[in-house]
């Protein structure tokens, strides 16, 4: 199997859906149906190839149904499988586009250049994404909107992303690095 950051999470499976099979996906492609377009996905481990028959997006959900699989059972066996595609088989994002994936590991500066930390990783919980950027000497890590106000340039070939935290952020670490 290929190195985990040659690979990109591209969904995960959910609950089964019905009685033969489908599973709900979430799909981490810009357009959900996407997932199907890139061919056979891996799991994590690289021990399961997942293949998708077919595919309904529907108001609440992407539905699918994966080569090999006719049951609930085994359906539900599948669920909370994070799905994988090599790196390499995305195509090339444009100049001012970039993949998730290629944010990790980015050094974040201050507007002036000052190091901040490193990108960890990029969450979303539903609400817009959060960038968490792991800070150096066992500071916690900052979990920020990410956003063009908090983020305004990304230099993935240069390796490094302006972050602007929020003042509020700023004021709280100013006082816990001053005693009070």
């Amino acid at each position: 199997m290929k190195e985990q950051s040659d690979l990109v999470l591209v969904g995960q499976i959910g609950a089964a859906q019905g009685l033969k099979g489908e599973v709900r996906l979430r799909s981490y492609t810009q357009d959900p149906a996407d997932i199907a377009a890139y061919g056979p996905l891996r799991d994590e481990a690289g021990s399961k190839t997942i293949e998708i028959q077919r595919l309904r997006v529907t108001p609440k959900a992407v539905i699918v149904r994966i080569k090999g699989v006719t049951t609930r059972e085994a359906a539900e066996a599948l669920n909370r499988t994070r799905l994988y595609i090599a790196r390499d088989a995305l195509p090339e994002a444009a100049d001012d586009e970039w993949y998730v994936a290629d944010l990790i590991g980015l050094k974040a500066v201050s507007p002036d250049g000052a190091p901040i930390g490193t990108v960890a990783t990029v969450h979303n919980f539903g609400a817009g994404d959060i960038i968490e950027i792991a800070r150096a000497e066992g500071s916690p890590s900052l979990l920020i909107a990410f956003t063009d106000d908090t983020v305004p340039n990304i230099d993935v070939v240069g390796g490094r992303l302006v972050l602007i935290p929020p003042e509020e952020l700023e004021t709280s670490e100013d006082d816990v690095g001053s005693g009070g």
